[in-house]
């Protein structure tokens, strides 16, 4: 029997999400891309998961699009253009956008948009999608075995799947254009001198470091977590004035809580607060 491409399991409150095809690097079908979106859509709305962890299987986190799959034809991308323009051999105006769109976006969107918090154990090679996995995730911790590469230069192509939106914010625009302009793969260390990763931990330790934050943040207050993680990513992409209105407003949703109340009664009786995630 065949092992499903990504496997999922749940327990003590953490959704663990494992890229399962080690013999290509985890490159991403157009399967796995969608189940992953699934399955993270799913995470939001179940009270049972509170805090989500991504990894991969055998020596590679992703190692991007999977380039030898069925309508893989634009190079890089991971485009499945089986539509009508791939179907008589011709490419119709907007199928390429369409399908970044409707593909490799719409997965960075999944993460970016999760309202649990979502951990990147980064095993091994991320390369171009499979790089902006990681960097779309709320913390990223990489094994010393790890690398990062911005593959798209290599093969003559725009960086997608969001990296021209989520280097220049991790990193500054210089830095960004310096991965992108080159592809040099980036060591886990440079990563985290970089700011790309919270923390570089050797190998046999990554599981264990990546399930203990999973831990931490399952037994912490779930909805603050979402809007904290909502409020931080809408910084980056407006003025001042509207991201103290929207902290105002998510305090206010915040408070009506039953972990907002318990965390000051907690206060109060001076002891640790017990959360339970709504």
């Amino acid at each position: 029997m065949t092992e499903p491409e990504v496997l999922h399991t749940t327990g003590d409150h953490v959704l663990t999400l494992t890229l399962n095809r080690p013999g290509a690097l985890n490159a991403l079908t157009p399967g796995q891309r969608e189940s992953v979106i699934a399955l993270l859509s799913e995470a939001s709305a179940d009270p049972a998961v509170r805090a989500v962890v991504l990894t991969g299987t055998g020596r590679g986190f992703c190692a991007g699009a999977d380039l030898r799959g069925a309508g893989a034809d634009l190079q890089g991308t991971g485009a499945d253009l089986r539509g009508a323009g791939a179907a008589t051999g011709e490419r119709i105006a907007g199928d390429v956008a369409r399908t970044l769109r409707t593909g490799a976006q719409r997965l960075i969107a999944a993460v970016l948009d999760c309202e649990k918090p979502v951990i990147a154990a980064v095993n091994g090679t991320a390369a171009g999608l499979g790089a902006h996995l990681a960097f779309a995730c709320d913390l990223v911790l990489a094994a010393e075995s790890a690398r990062f590469i911005e593959v798209f230069v290599r093969r003559g192509l725009v960086p997608d799947a969001g990296g021209a939106y989520l280097l220049p914010r991790l990193v500054g625009p210089q830095r960004a254009k310096e991965l992108m302009f080159f592809g040099d793969a980036l060591t886990a260390a440079d990563a985290e001198r970089l700011g790309l990763v919270n923390r570089v931990v050797p190998d046999e330790d990554l599981d264990k470091t990546a399930r203990a934050w999973a831990d931490r943040l399952a037994t912490g207050p779930t909805r603050a977590l979402a809007l904290t993680k909502q409020l931080v990513n809408a910084s980056l992409d407006t003025d001042r004035g509207t991201a103290f209105a929207a902290e105002a407003a998510a305090q206010e949703i915040n408070m009506a809580t039953a972990d907002a109340q318990e965390g000051v009664r907690s206060f109060v009786e001076r002891r640790s607060p017990l959360f339970r995630g709504h």
